[in-house]
Parts: structure tokens; sequence; C-alpha cells
């Protein structure tokens, strides 16, 4: 059964009734075909018009949406001769952050990236995609490895953050962050990162600090969820909506602030109605990406990478 959003509520009734229509018509006594066709006409126009004026909290229920492809399912539809590598070498291997070698295009590549798990079972063993300290050190040991073999990384960040836990912090969380970004800047490789979902705080960051930063046409990237936001300053989540609109941490905010580098679209409907679509899309979006970065020195690629992330700050002073 579908997942309809709140503010999807006409789409869900009038593709309801094209479900009861094809349910009625299923012994091939009728032929109804041409109301179908138009039924499926008004869908079109309906998604049309809702996502075409969606708000920053519509956009954030988007980039949450159960069915919205996740890092595997990336990896699985474009990286060829994937071989995943685990553990941190020092503690254990977190799943909330997966990550490997394969080739991209024919392209020899390190990908990682945050993986929310597609149900009940999977959510839970990927931690919901907000890693513990073993999952950066793993992020670590994956770019040092991309340096030293001269591979160009690629990212696909989808956390609402790092997992805030008793035992996250006495493992040294804020360490294994702040370490993984100092890593990120240091290597001498073209580094793309995505961020295909929803992009929280320091955990999503720590493996976005990239030559170039892309996002989803519906994806969320910000310093702190919503409602995070709205309990800090309306001591209440109810907020929420407000809080999103102040951060804006929309993709097409995030485009004119300078933030990102680019948008990748998704289908009519967002990337959940069109999973290949959108897989192909961000596919392309990556390699051209890469091939911009390509021949370029290494100094020059870590150069250019820090000196991206310090004119952010230095943006309006």
């Amino acid at each position: 059964m579908a997942h309809y959003l709140d503010f999807e509520k006409p789409i869900a009734e009038l593709e309801g009734k094209i479900e009861e229509l094809k349910r009625l018509t299923g012994d091939g006594s009728l032929n109804i075909a041409d109301e179908v066709s138009k039924l499926q006409t008004k869908v079109d126009r309906q998604i049309r018009a809702v996502y075409g004026r969606l708000s920053a909290w519509q956009k954030v229920q988007v980039a949450r949406h159960p069915e919205r492809p996740h890092a595997g399912d990336y990896v699985a539809g474009l990286i060829e001769e994937f071989t995943p590598l685990a553990g941190d070498r020092l503690f254990a291997d977190d799943k909330a952050i997966i990550g490997g070698i394969g080739r991209l295009n024919g392209q020899s590549v390190v990908v990682m990236g945050h993986e929310r798990g597609s149900d009940t079972e999977s959510r839970l063993r990927h931690n919901f995609g907000m890693a513990r300290p073993e999952g950066y050190r793993k992020a670590q040991r994956l770019f040092q490895l991309a340096d030293r073999f001269r591979l160009p990384v690629v990212a696909l960040v989808d956390t609402a953050g790092a997992y805030p836990g008793v035992d996250a912090e006495a493992r040294g969380q804020a360490e294994a962050i702040a370490k993984t970004i100092e890593v990120s800047l240091r290597i001498r490789v073209p580094f793309v990162a995505v961020v295909v979902g929803e992009g929280g705080s320091g955990g999503a960051i720590a493996i976005a600090t990239a030559n170039k930063v892309l996002m989803l046409e519906h994806a969320v990237y910000s310093v702190i969820s919503p409602e995070g936001c709205a309990s800090i300053l309306w001591r209440s989540a109810e907020h929420a909506q407000t809080a999103a609109e102040a951060l804006k941490l929309t993709a097409q905010d995030l485009f004119k602030l300078g933030v990102i580098d680019g948008i990748v679209s998704e289908p009519l409907g967002g990337a959940h109605r069109g999973k290949a679509e959108t897989i192909e899309a961000l596919g392309e979006a990556i390699a051209k990406a890469i091939a911009e970065l390509r021949g370029q020195d290494g100094g020059v690629l870590r150069a250019r990478r820090r000196e991206k992330f310090l004119e952010m700050g230095r943006k309006g002073l």
C-alpha cells in the first residue's frame, strides 16, 4: 500500500478511485480505459500542482518519506562490482554508514553513505541512519583508502543526525565527527557528496565536506532538525513548520546561499514515485561532477575544498 503524506490527500483520493475501478473491472467485463486515463490525467495535474508549491515543512516530509530511495538503493543501482568494507579497526562495524569500493561507469570509486533501512527490521539494524563514532571512523578509513589509491570519493548523505545516545558520547562522538571532517578536508582526490534525503547537523556534514556538494530537488540540509530548533527557540516542537521556514533548509534556498553547488531534479511527485529515474539522474550528476574534477592536481583539489568551506563563514562579514 502506498504511503501518502498529509498534503497528498487529494492525490490519494484520485489514485484510490483508479484502483477501485481496476478492481471492479478485474474480470474484463467492462472497459474503463478511457475513465482511468482521465483520472490519471487529473492525478498528474494534481501532483504537479501540489509539488510545484511545497513549503519548507512539506519538503522535510518528502525528504523523510519511507519509500524514498536510500544509500543502499543508489549503490545497488549505480555501483558495479561493489565490495563492502566493514569496521573501524578500533571498536566495531557501524551499520548506519555503509561503504566500500566499486565502479561507477567503469571508473573505480570509493562510495559511502547513510543507510536508513526500508522496513522495521532493517531500520533497527541500521539505527535509522544515525551513526555512532565507529561509523565515522569507518568513513575515515574509506577516505584514507581513497587518498592512498587515488580514487574519487562519492558520499550519499541521508541522516537525521549522529546518534545522540550515551554509548555514542562515551566513545567520543564529537571527536569522531570532527576527525572525519579533518580527514575529508585533507584528501587529495575528487570528492562529490549528495544529500539524497535528510541532511542533519554534524552527522551529515561529517561526510559532506566535498569539492562538489549536490542535493536532490526535495532533499533538506540543516544544522538542526525543525523539531529540535522549535524545541530550543519556542520550547515546543509544535512550531516545527515555522522553524523549517526560518532554517532555509531546502535545496533551492541553499543553492541561492551558495552552500551547495547544484540541484538534481526528481521525478514528478518526488523520488519515491520514480526510484529508477531518480537513481539514473543522480548517477549522471555524480559522473558529471567527477569528470569536472578529474585531472586537477591533488593539492589544488584539497586547497579549493578547504577554501570552499572557509568562504561560507566569511560571507556577510
